[in-house]
């Protein structure tokens, strides 16, 4: 039987008696009709433009050319984009189970109406529903529907392509069983590699190759300790090759990713076997250069857990809100979203991005053109992605308020339970973690890491229209000083975010913390239970002051010295942004190498005026620092063979340039005598230098070499540890003056009490402008500040564990978005939030 279905709606029916009248109705169809083959993705279970799913109203359209599903409302679309006529159409039929005699429900027969091989809802995964399914074959433009299974009657191509199709894998876990993680195999070096006992212990921050100044793409060797840089890759990342060479010299085989260690796993790589390898010793490997990679476990709700730290319920609970009867709302922007598995950091980022204006104009605003325009797979397209993304959350179509008669229902069977289901971020995940080895993983992230990548993703998807990251965007001013003859230098960067960091020396329950710590200490000495933790308390006007604080600059080499020095930086704000996102530098390593979080509470204020911290330029008084080449860097030979006099060259910015076409000499010069500052300046220094006779000769470099000059000592990596020591401090302060006065400036002179002392007669305005924070975190607004309307909080002990949640003020009130639930937020922790989003009130 085929039902011709008309352009009007108007349908008719005519009986097929012969199986030659199908073959013929399809046969010009037939060249545009495939099999799925192997490395075909089939989306059988959601519409490449909508959340729409066999369980939809409409069903789901699967193309049998290109195996995308659309929903009713985008199907047509697709067909005149294309011309592709036929489509398989599948619906899921979902009802209450039948009850029997004795009340209980008849168990699902195993029998032809259910063969989708579909993930089911999991708010159908209850013993009281069944499922029917139907498909059926629909050619356009007239929508003909042939009924399946039509075995005998269809073409044998059909009948196994509409066969492959039912039976097809989800395409994400295909890509899942496809990924590298189940590729890699295990290294033949792994469990007979041998590690030298030479001492070695590897710090948790301050990484540096030992034969070049690269502080990234770090590879710790696992034979000696060495930490040396990687190779340089086309994109512009990498390094100078120093791991490859050590392997060339001395054979040692394996090495590891440095800041890739997590508690499940890390990146090591064979240079015998010239590939990336697993090492099912690695925690071994690792531990005997001083990582300790297994002090946090898996529990069995996908979240991660300290084996050794006592559980904080209370975390869970007050920034859950759990315990009070939150009222669910539903509609436009109250959508939630399916945690799938480790995913709430995504979930709450988009849910912020998406209750700005400018990202629902740009997405939402042009979801017509961005779909008409989207190319041939739209699910490999950011820009469609992240409006189908941000139509679901915001039209209100997946947030439907239950029927009275439901809720009735539920509550004369005592068993009612929250119908918000939310829409699954399946594929917008899938493609926004395309590449990249840690948010295509199952594990738990930083959201604040996300954040960046995906304004990153927004920026270069915003070529010739409008860019909605934009209104993260501002520039940052540093100001670098050379101590010893204080002259300046003044550069501009761009950011997209503020980062406070905490200091725990100036929380106000001191007294309580160390009560807390001395009992911890006497607990752990007398194998009795730690005391119940003590939360630290820092004032927000604190964190600001730090942020403002001069801080070392490592290997600073001052160009009035023509040497190495000690030189201090300080940031301000050169232009503002019109959404100012301020994360809160909770995240740190122990010195054991275990990632943690600072247990505080932060009385973040509603209101922020940050004018305070706008960047003055180069002021009366001040003299600039030369501009001259750097130094010639002679690279440290710990074998003491006899290196060649050759300069510190970035070869990546290097290679950045001679991909556009300019000679390679005149690249190595461009880096060079632009200090090594990045490929956007030598860039510049091409430009300006390339009508030079000797443009493109090799570079010559005199052979002086710098003087001998003491290396100032790095500040320390542990925010427990930053703290100047006590007895200096109290020297200062026993003269008078102002204990946080003190500490900046042993802070700014590596802790010299000689030079700190003259620091503080150089800076009698920072005590001034210290106790001006407190007017920059105010009550009420005024000229010049920005208003809190949304912040992500993180419960747990690292970024790699734990859970987030996000609070969003939307018309006057609080909510709360915990994956699929969107409630009303009785009490928004604020002080216990992770990053916060400020709206700017006015022109700053």
């Amino acid at each position: 039987v085929v039902t011709s279905l008309g352009p009007r709606g108007m349908s008719g029916l005519r009986n097929v008696k012969m199986a030659t009248d199908l073959g013929e109705l399809l046969v010009p169809y037939m060249p545009t009709i495939r099999v799925p083959r192997t490395g075909d993705r089939v989306f059988k279970s959601e519409c490449a433009f909508s959340y729409d799913s066999p369980e939809s109203e409409g069903g789901l359209y699967v193309c049998l050319n290109s195996f995308l599903g659309f929903g009713r409302e985008h199907v047509e679309r697709h067909y005149r984009k294309t011309g592709q006529s036929v489509y398989m159409h599948l619906k899921r039929h979902v009802k209450e189970k039948a009850t029997g005699a004795a009340g209980g429900a008849i168990p699902r027969r195993r029998n032809g109406k259910v063969f989708l091989d579909l993930e089911l809802n999991r708010d159908f995964n209850g013993g009281d529903y069944e499922y029917e399914d139907e498909a059926k074959l629909v050619i356009f433009p007239d929508h003909f529907e042939i009924p399946l299974p039509n075995i005998e009657e269809l073409p044998a191509l059909v009948t196994i392509a509409c066969d492959a199709i039912l039976n097809a894998p989800s395409p994400y876990k295909k890509q899942e069983s496809d990924s590298w993680e189940e590729e890699i195999q295990v290294s033949k070096h792994a469990r007979s590699l041998t590690q030298q006992e030479n001492g070695v212990r590897i710090p948790p921050s301050g990484w540096k190759c030992a034969k070049c100044e690269m502080r990234e793409n770090l590879w710790l060797n696992l034979t000696d300790g060495s930490v040396l840089c990687g190779k340089w890759f086309f994109d512009g990342s990498g390094g100078n090759g120093h791991a490859l060479e050590h392997y060339k010299k001395t054979n040692f085989p394996l090495a590891v990713k440095l800041d890739t260690v997590t508690p499940d796993g890390a990146d090591v790589y064979s240079f015998d076997e010239e590939e990336a390898v697993l090492d099912p010793h690695i925690s071994e490997h690792l531990l005997h250069f001083g990582i300790d990679m297994l002090q946090m476990q898996r529990t069995e709700n996908g979240h991660h857990t300290d084996n050794h730290v006592q559980p904080r319920v209370s975390d869970w609970e007050v920034i859950q809100e759990a315990g009070l009867k939150l009222k669910p709302v539903y509609g436009s922007g109250y959508t939630g979203i399916k945690n799938l598995g480790n995913s709430c950091y995504l979930s709450t980022t988009m849910q912020v991005l998406f209750s700005i204006p400018e990202f629902q104009r740009a997405y939402v605003g042009n979801l017509q053109r961005i779909f008409d325009y989207s190319p041939l797979d739209p699910t490999q397209d950011f820009n469609t992605q992240m409006a189908k993304l941000g139509h679901g959350l915001l039209s209100g179509q997946y947030s439907k308020p239950p029927m009275k008669s439901e809720l009735i229902e539920q509550v004369m069977k005592e068993d009612y339970k929250q119908q918000q289901r939310g829409i699954s971020p399946k594929m917008f995940k899938a493609l926004v973690s395309k590449g990249h080895p840690e948010f295509s993983s199952n594990r738990q992230q930083d959201a604040h890491e996300f954040l960046l990548h995906l304004i990153n993703l927004v920026e270069r998807n915003s070529s010739g229209s409008e860019n909605p990251s934009d209104v993260f965007r501002f520039l940052v001013e540093e100001r670098v000083q050379c101590c010893q003859t204080q002259k300046v230098r003044y550069t501009q960067r761009v950011d997209y975010l503020m980062q406070l960091p905490v200091p725990l020396e100036a929380a106000s329950n001191r007294e309580e913390l160390i009560a807390y710590e001395s009992k911890r200490k006497e607990a752990e000495e007398n194998m009795r239970p730690p005391p119940e933790p003590v939360r630290a308390r820092i004032p927000f006007t604190a964190c600001l002051q730090a942020f403002t604080e001069p801080e070392n600059v490592p290997d600073f080499w001052s160009s009035a010295l023509q040497a190495k020095s000690a030189g201090v930086k300080t940031s301000r704000f050169a232009s503002f942004p019109e959404y100012m996102v301020v994360q809160i530098k909770k995240f740190t390593f122990g010195v054991d190498w275990v990632p943690k979080k600072l247990d505080v509470s932060i009385d973040v204020p509603d209101f922020l005026d940050l004018n305070r911290l706008r960047a003055t330029g180069l002021q009366a008084g001040e003299e600039e620092l030369p501009d001259l080449t750097p130094p010639i860097v002679i690279p440290e030979d710990t074998r003491g063979e006899n290196l060649l006099n050759t300069p510190e060259i970035d070869e990546s910015s290097v290679m950045q340039l001679a991909e556009m076409g300019f000679p390679l000499e005149a690249c190595r010069k461009a880096v060079y005598y632009t200090g090594n500052m990045g490929a956007e300046m030598a860039f510049n220094w091409i430009i300006a230098h390339m009508e030079e006779p000797d443009f493109a000769e090799p570079l010559a470099v005199p052979t002086y070499m710098e003087p001998d000059l003491p290396s100032p000592s790095l500040p320390t990596t542990s925010a427990l540890d930053n703290q100047p020591p006590e007895e200096s401090i109290s020297i200062l302060t026993s003269m008078g003056f102002p204990r946080h006065h003190t500490i900046q400036a042993l802070k700014a002179t590596n802790n010299n009490l000689e030079r700190a002392l003259d620091w503080i007669f150089t800076h009698p305005d920072c005590e001034e402008e210290s106790e001006a924070m407190s007017d920059t975190a105010d009550t009420e607004p005024n000229d010049n500040s920005y208003e809190l309307f949304a912040f992500i909080s993180h419960m747990g002990a690292s970024t790699m564990s734990g859970h987030y949640v996000c609070h969003i003020k939307k018309e006057g009130r609080w909510l709360i978005y915990n994956d699929h639930k969107v409630c009303l937020s009785e009490r928004p922790p604020k002080d216990l939030g992770y990053m916060y989003f400020y709206r700017r009130l006015s022109s700053c």
